[in-house]
């Protein structure tokens, strides 16, 4: 992974997915194979995750300091709308 934002975004798409279709394992280990680079190789602690109608808000430490990350709700959620789109192509 290159850059801690695409690892979250990774993350955060994919748990979208988990989140809606608890029984998909895929997703599952998908979303926590990324939980474990954000903790693993970028040493993420401390993650909080709120959304709105417009973003999703990401709070999280990293070596002690407190940060954020913010991306836009519908980018985050563009992989799960696209599943419920064509349910057909994603079983």
């Amino acid at each position: 992974m290159r850059s801690l934002q695409e690892a979250f975004y990774n993350w955060l798409t994919i748990q979208e997915v988990a989140l809606e279709r608890p029984n998909d394992e895929a997703a599952n280990e998908t979303a926590d194979m990324f939980y474990d680079i954000l903790r693993n190789q970028f040493r993420v602690a401390e993650i909080r995750v709120e959304k709105d109608e417009q973003k999703v808000t990401v709070n999280y430490v990293l070596e002690g300091e407190q940060k954020q990350l913010q991306l836009p709700r519908n980018y985050v959620e563009s992989m799960i709308n696209q599943m419920n789109k064509d349910p057909e192509k994603y079983k």
